[in-house]
């Protein structure tokens, strides 16, 4: 995947495939520590021990449509490939949540993309899902619920 855009749609996409009704994006860039966290959590199906222990083997998914599942292992590669990683947490019927750590200023981190067009086209694509969006860049703060309201922080 080229962007980090193309990350969050992959991982947003697992949650709505897994029934999420709401997903939560959480980015805080913060250039003054060289860090750079996105979290993504969802209240859909979740895993299982065994299956969560296997989630992030490339050559294990879920899907009948391809016998690979590379987007978390992608995703935390590229983590990694910046000088951070990635850790997920998931408990049957309760949804998954996913974190992945970057250092901000690392010559392999990947750009952000076109985050706004990943948001537009989860909320057109999927009008029964809400998506919640908090994102935090040096001190400014980036809210968007696609049901209009975002009361948290």
């Amino acid at each position: 995947m080229e962007d980090m855009s193309l990350h969050i749609l992959d991982i947003v996409e697992n949650s709505i495939r897994a029934g999420a009704k709401e997903v939560h994006i959480r980015i805080n860039e913060d250039a003054a520590a060289d860090r750079l966290e996105i979290e993504i959590g969802d209240d859909g199906a979740g895993m299982d021990r065994a299956t969560l222990e296997k989630a992030l083997d490339p050559f294990y998914t879920t899907k009948s449509v391809r016998k690979v599942g590379l987007g978390l292992s992608m995703f935390r590669e590229a983590a990694r490939a910046a000088g951070g990683d990635l850790v997920i947490q998931s408990q049957t019927g309760k949804g998954t949540w996913v974190k992945a750590t970057f250092q901000h200023s690392h010559i392999d981190r990947q750009p952000m993309g076109d985050l706004a067009k990943t948001l537009e086209v989860l909320t057109i694509t999927n009008p029964d899902v809400r998506f919640r969006y908090y994102h935090r860049e040096d001190g400014k703060e980036h809210h968007f619920d696609s049901n209009g309201l975002y009361p948290e922080s």
